[in-house]
Parts: structure tokens; C-alpha cells; sequence
């Protein structure tokens, strides 16, 4: 599902898979990790083939199991592969590789897990768990996902450097709504009142990202207008220079 930024040739941004470890952990699964990434080398397996099969495990996990209302199943599978994030890092740097085609599947591969994991959602209130609302709630999640890392790609893209992050970044939405789902997979085993839990969670990862949208249109709106206003005073400044180049010409 991704792979580190300084291997991949791009920014660092948190993936789910190290949101999930913190640093102490992921320096122990990494450790673990890497004689499995130097086995996979030897294999001839690249990190890109790590990262596809990864987000077609988090895809299967979320689209086979959510839509049938097997919650603690669903997270347990999405939460194997997204160890993915580690391994194929951990190729990565072993190979030395940096390069703009891995970032860019990297990105892309990011956007499918994400739609699947809300998709996922979506069916099974759109289905068995019967409730509209929130279904609407979990398309929204997934839309607002996407629109929230668009918009910062998209500034990024035009030269300005996006100076925010936001109350609720990709690595949050996941991490919310994946324990929240797990946990009320429980549900299953006879744990009384734990199904509200991922409602709950669908709520807050709504709200969170129309925050973090907004957030980061003000931010880009800003930067605009200073990059935009910084254009004109240079382009003052040339005019002046040339004028006064001119006078010293004749």
C-alpha cells in the first residue's frame, strides 16, 4: 500500500501501516522484516509487485467481508496486508530505489485502498445493515477522502507548498474507521452495544475531513494570494530596474 517517501522518491506522508506502529514498534517489525524483504529480492519480487498485492489484499479484506457485515475478519485481513507498507519500504531501501513512477503508484494505490475500505462500508449499510443515512455518511467518507488529498496534490502541483496538514489526514480517517470497524466486529462474538462503535466512527471521520477540506482551501486560497502578490511586486521591480536602465542608456 505504499511505500516510505524517502525510498519511493516523494514527501514523506503517513500510510496506514506506519500510523498503526509507532516508531518503537516499527523499528521491531522492521528488523523482523528485513531478512523477509531480502528473501523477496532474491526472488526477483519487486517492491512495486509488494505494493500491488498488498492493495489487492486490503481491497479483497474490505470489499469481501464489509459488505456481509463481518467486521473483525474484514480489519483482521486488511490489517495483514497493510504490513505491505514496511516490506516494500524496506525493499526499497535495501535496492536504492527512488523514483517518480513509485510515488506515483504509490499515491494512486493509496486512493483504491481507501475507496474500497469506505466502499466496503457503504454496501453493507446499503445492504444488510439497512441504514441510509449511513451509507450516505460512508460515501461521503470515501469522496471527501479523496477530494482532501486532491487538494493538496493539486496546490502542490501549482507551486504552492500546501503549509497544512489538517484536523484529519488520510492516516486518520483509516486508523479510526479500521479499529472502530474491527472492534465492532465483536459484535458477532456476543459483545452487547460495541456494533455503535463504527457509526460513531463514520461520523467523526466525516466531520474531520469536511474540517480538514476546508482547512486546506483556506490555505491554498492564501498562498495563492501571497505567491500572486509577490509576481507583482517582482514584476514591479523589473519594470523599475528597466526603466532606470533605459535612463542611464541615453
Amino acid at each position: 500500500m505504499g511505500q516510505p517517501g524517502a525510498s519511493r522518491g516523494r514527501p514523506a506522508t503517513p500510510t496506514v501501516g506506519k500510523a498503526m506502529l509507532n516508531k518503537y514498534a516499527r523499528a521491531f517489525f522492521t528488523r523482523v522484516l528485513t531478512p523477509f524483504a531480502a528473501f523477496l529480492i532474491r526472488r526477483g519480487v519487486s517492491p512495486d509487485t509488494v505494493t500491488l498485492i498488498g492493495t489487492a489484499g486490503v481491497v479483497a479484506g474490505a470489499l469481501v467481508f464489509y459488505p456481509r457485515g463481518e467486521f473483525f475478519w474484514g480489519t483482521v485481513v486488511i490489517t495483514l496486508f497493510v504490513f505491505s507498507d514496511l516490506v516494500d519500504g524496506n525493499m526499497a531501501r535495501q535496492l536504492g530505489r527512488s523514483s517518480r513512477w513509485g510515488a506515483f503508484l504509490d499515491s494512486t494505490l493509496d486512493r483504491v485502498a481507501d475507496g474500497a475500505v469506505f466502499g466496503g462500508f457503504a454496501l453493507w449499510y446499503a445492504g444488510g445493515g439497512d441504514d441510509n443515512a449511513l451509507c450516505a455518511v460512508s460515501i461521503f467518507c470515501l469522496a471527501s477522502g479523496q477530494v482532501v488529498s486532491y487538494t493538496k496534490a493539486r496546490g502542490e502541483s501549482i507551486g504552492l507548498p500546501v503549509a497544512v496538514n489538517g484536523l484529519v489526514e488520510r492516516a486518520e480517517r483509516l486508523v479510526v474507521s479500521l479499529v472502530a470497524a474491527g472492534l465492532a466486529g465483536f459484535d458477532t462474538f456476543g459483545v452487547p452495544g460495541i456494533h455503535v462503535l463504527l457509526p460513531i466512527a463514520l461520523w467523526l471521520v466525516a466531520v474531520g475531513s469536511m474540517v480538514t477540506l476546508i482547512q486546506r482551501v483556506v490555505t491554498v486560497r492564501r498562498e495563492s494570494a501571497e505567491a500572486e502578490a509577490a509576481d507583482a511586486q517582482d514584476d514591479e521591480g523589473d519594470q523599475h530596474n528597466a526603466s532606470h536602465g533605459s535612463e542611464a542608456a541615453t
